[in-house]
């Protein structure tokens, strides 16, 4: 599965966006039988990160028919619920960039999916040593609070 970004105004993918799938795509190539399931609705500009994120998937030379969409997600927590729902039972790796992956293969896990990292993108999300941090420090407090809901929901039956 691989975690959206930001499109662009004029509906190209975002370098962070471009970085995940490059990261998915060549990880992928080492695996049969891959499903790939990019994740993401219309966020600010469309079209959607889902569908960004597979047509650099086909660029790539992935099979269209190994590319399953999942447009609905527009979060962490909300696409994992949604691949949940699509691919439960199959082992899950995660796509992101390094400093998103320790959440999402979290909730993966808490969300009842066997989940691994996919190795990330080796270029840092952020040039500069401030934004890197802030981001750190962003994931550092969404990880509890995601993962009390993500329990929540699956005690409630929800998830």
């Amino acid at each position: 599965m691989i975690f959206g970004a930001a499109v662009r105004p004029d509906g190209s993918p975002s370098t962070t966006l471009r970085r995940r799938v490059e990261a998915a795509a060549a990880f992928g190539q080492r695996l049969p039988g891959v499903l790939y399931v990019p994740t993401g609705a219309v966020g600010r500009h469309g079209p959607s990160e889902a569908s960004v994120m597979a047509a650099l998937l086909v660029d790539l030379g992935v099979a269209a028919g190994q590319i399953v969409l999942e447009e609905t997600a527009t979060d962490t927590l909300s696409s994992v619920r949604a691949v949940r729902r699509l691919v439960a039972g199959r082992t899950v790796y995660a796509a992101s960039s390094a400093y998103h992956l320790p959440r999402c293969v979290a909730l993966l896990w808490l969300a009842g999916m066997p989940a691994r990292a996919c190795p990330p993108p080796r270029v840092p999300a952020a040039r500069a040593w401030r934004r890197r941090w802030f981001w750190r420090l962003r994931e550092g407090a969404a990880l509890p609070y995601d993962a009390a809901l993500v329990l929540v929901l699956r005690l409630t039956g929800r998830l």
